[in-house]
């Protein structure tokens, strides 16, 4: 019977899961769900990087024993003699980083992506998350946690880029459940990291989080430099999406025990929680600094 951890994917620099290229303004879009407009990361990436990072199949003829081959199948030319032990699903949107007038920025997130982010925990090895989930009854509103460093001296409001949002007193704790429940999982044994999220954690609308996620990400010109000339060449300019630096992604790994693979469920994730002890860099743009994740394996 497969066992499934929840993975988080927090990116360090800004993180470029494109599709190709783009039909409107911005030629280089990031990858989004058809129906939601979530942002993900997808389970191919993962697993592909992951992979890498085991010792290398040199012979794929002869040396059909590695590690790398017993929890990711075989090498191409040999993929029908067995399966994986392996699954990643898509990374989706967990926290987008938004600039906020106090504190910085915020960890934005809304009832909806809560709410999945607990159908999957649910069939996850972890702790199960806070039962209620905190939901602003307008758009205008934001629920902030009782620790929460977002709201203005001033008045009191939550200024995030130019939408000013009325916090909501009354679902304090709920958001500080939610806030420490993430915390414990995405920053082990690191407290000041969890305090920041704790201090930053922001619930906004539905409505509103759609809104931020087509004005907030982060939009680049890149420009080719011809070889002789040192000016751009005709045609080298075009707009590059990326989802900003700070921003949390969740998914499953599931395992998938098999004869060939001769290890427990426990035994595939101890192994990959191992190569996790460093950055990892997904997407495009790696040569330009793009990518670069922590990635915790929760559970």
């Amino acid at each position: 019977m497969m066992k499934a951890r929840l993975l988080f994917v927090h990116a360090l620099s800004p993180l470029h899961a494109g599709t190709g290229q783009g039909v409107g303004v911005i030629d280089l879009p990031i990858a989004r769900e058809k129906a939601t407009g979530l942002p993900y990361l997808p389970g191919s990436s993962i697993k592909g990087t992951l992979r890498d990072q085991f010792e290398p199949d040199e012979d794929a003829e002869r040396n059909r024993d590695t590690l790398r081959v017993r929890i990711f199948g075989p090498e191409t030319n040999r993929a029908d003699e067995h399966a994986g032990a392996v699954q990643f699903t898509d990374q989706t949107l967990a926290l987008l980083p938004v600039r906020s007038m106090a504190g910085t920025f915020a960890w934005v997130t809304s009832p909806y992506v809560l709410r999945r982010l607990a159908r999957d925990a649910g069939g996850a090895e972890v702790t199960a998350p806070p039962d209620s989930v905190p939901e602003p009854s307008a758009v205008e509103q934001c629920v902030v946690t009782e620790a929460s460093k977002l709201s203005y001296r001033d008045d009191g409001k939550v200024y995030l880029e130019d939408l000013d949002l009325t916090p909501d007193t009354g679902q304090a704790g709920g958001a500080s459940d939610w806030a420490r429940w993430l915390g414990e999982r995405m920053f082990v044994g690191d407290e000041q990291w969890r305090e920041m999220l704790m201090g930053r954690f922001c619930v906004v609308h539905d409505d509103m989080l759609s809104f931020l996620l087509n004005t907030t990400t982060e939009i680049a010109a890149r420009v080719k430099i011809g070889d002789d000339s040192k000016t751009v060449v005709k045609g080298g300019l075009w707009y590059e999406e990326s989802l900003p630096t700070e921003t949390v992604l969740f998914g499953l790994t599931l395992a998938f025990p098999n004869k060939q693979t001769r290890l427990t469920d426990d035994e595939i994730f101890e192994h990959i929680a191992g190569e996790l002890k460093r950055p990892l860099q997904f997407g495009g743009k790696a040569t330009v600094g793009r990518g670069l994740c922590r990635v915790v394996l929760a559970g």
